[in-house]
């Protein structure tokens, strides 16, 4: 049996969108072609853009070979160099984290599209795809010539050259994976054993459904959906808002302190299950969105469960070992997002609620020191009030004199790097130092103090809801 390799179409696959808009660009400034295009081919670029790949585009596509006859070859290389770094800033976010994951199994990695190999080849090695499939213009005395040398690399042409490949590598097609966003990749991916549908066009969609072939979106961690360009957490934004969650008061500042842009590692104190909304509330007010690491119990839940997947949350499976959450929240970092965690891991039960001194869990400081990202510490206060761990659901109908959650952003923490037990130390106590004034005296709760902290309001009460 052969060994595997993976097959990644370029558009709305690697890349958001189209590249030819930066192809047409680059060539231009080289002085390739000219200034004008034809009429029409911005509306059609905007509309493989949205909806994919459709036969007019694709018919420019296969004729623009003879617009290349005589063009030198060492300008042709130039301008592919040009192109690599635009469309590097265009490759979706979770690409290079799929890349790896296939090297790591030991399966090759390879490029398979339309565009030309000459303009493409230079990103492809950027990424580090171990080969390029694509269609290839033929060249004399430094020069196109205006003819194909070979197929034209589409549909069953694609296939063709594919099963060709993988003919000369000793690859088994049974045993590999192919990503496309198009229907006109569905003769590759029905050749491969592990299809994929990313960022389907409508037609490709309904096959993907008919053949349940796995559908997945590369600008967004595994197993959250899209549709019409928008993922869950896009329809989150629209009622994580203060106003729309009358049964609490907000008091949020440092919001300023979330990165506008790129990964950071969002670490908040816990005290209640209302905390969440609280992080959401400021973040999503920030303009970003965050992927949540949660105990398992969330996402065994029935239909939290699944919201809490489909919104990109991290499952975490306190006490078995599994590196698995911490991998998953390095990948959502590497690909820019904002990662959410309590390093406490939860709400403390009993007089540990009141303990002044936070103590918390290594994992936002091995993620830190993983990958390099900020970590940006927030303060949260009275959202147990809102919702306590001996409530089984908040209290929506306070709405006359909602307690007041206070939320306090900080600067990121400095001083990392001096250890895991050291560095959790640290954050711990930038978290501490956002907290008012009374959360650092000792307390001596009463009995209904306490029975607030457990679940059910049974004090000694173990077992996680």
């Amino acid at each position: 049996m052969g060994r595997a390799a993976a097959f990644f179409d370029l558009d709305r696959t690697v890349v958001a969108g189209s590249s030819s808009s930066e192809l047409t660009v680059a060539l231009h400034e080289a002085g390739l072609t000219p200034a004008r295009q034809l009429p029409g081919i911005g509306l059609l670029g905007a509309v493989y853009d949205h909806f994919g790949e459709n036969l007019l585009v694709m018919g420019l596509a296969r004729a623009a070979a003879l617009a290349s006859r005589g063009w030198p070859l060492d300008r042709v290389e130039a301008v592919a160099e040009v192109v690599a770094d635009r469309l590097a800033d265009r490759v979706a976010p979770y690409v290079p984290a799929l890349l790896e994951q296939h090297r790591r199994d030991g399966i090759a990695t390879v490029l398979a599209t339309t565009t030309p190999e000459a303009l493409i080849r230079p990103l492809a090695d950027r990424l580090g795809f171990d080969d390029v499939i694509a269609t290839r213009y033929a060249a004399r005395d430094g020069r196109f010539t205006g003819r194909l040398d070979g197929s034209f690399v589409w549909s069953f042409g694609k296939l063709a050259a594919v099963r060709s490949w993988a003919a000369d590598h000793g690859v088994d097609l049974a045993e590999s994976f192919a990503y496309s966003d198009s229907v006109f990749d569905v003769p590759l991916l029905g050749a491969v054993g592990h299809p994929y549908a990313v960022n389907p066009d409508l037609r490709l969609r309904a096959v993907a459904l008919a053949r349940r072939w796995p559908s997945l979106w590369l600008d967004v961690p595994p197993g959250v959906p899209k549709f019409a360009g928008l993922e869950p957490f896009d329809l989150l934004r629209l009622v994580a808002r203060p106003e729309l969650l009358p049964f609490a008061r907000f008091d949020i500042a440092g919001r300023e302190h979330i990165p506008p842009t790129g990964a950071a590692i969002i670490v908040a104190n816990h005290r209640s299950y209302f905390d969440t909304a609280a992080i959401g509330v400021t973040v999503i007010g920030a303009g970003r969105s965050l992927r949540f690491l949660g105990k398992k119990e969330v996402f065994d839940a029935p239909v939290v469960g699944e919201i809490a997947t489909a919104l990109g949350g991290i499952r975490v499976d306190r006490g078995s070992g599994s590196s698995a959450p911490l991998r998953d929240a390095e990948r959502a970092l590497r690909a820019g997002e904002l990662v959410a965690l309590m390093p406490e891991g939860t709400i403390p039960r009993g007089r540990a609620f009141f303990d002044p001194v936070l103590h918390g869990r290594p994992g936002a400081a091995r993620l830190a020191a993983a990958t390099g990202a900020p970590v940006v510490p927030i303060g949260l206060w009275g959202t147990e009030r809102v919702w306590p761990r001996s409530a089984q659901l908040p209290n929506i109908t306070n709405v006359v004199r909602p307690p007041t959650v206070r939320v306090r952003v900080g600067p990121p923490v400095v001083g990392l790097g001096a250890g895991e037990g050291a560095d959790t130390a640290t954050i711990m106590e930038a978290i501490a130092a956002l907290l008012p004034a009374e959360a650092l005296l000792e307390h001596d709760p009463t009995d209904e103090d306490l029975r607030r902290t457990y679940p059910r309001g049974r004090v000694g009460e173990e077992r996680s809801p």
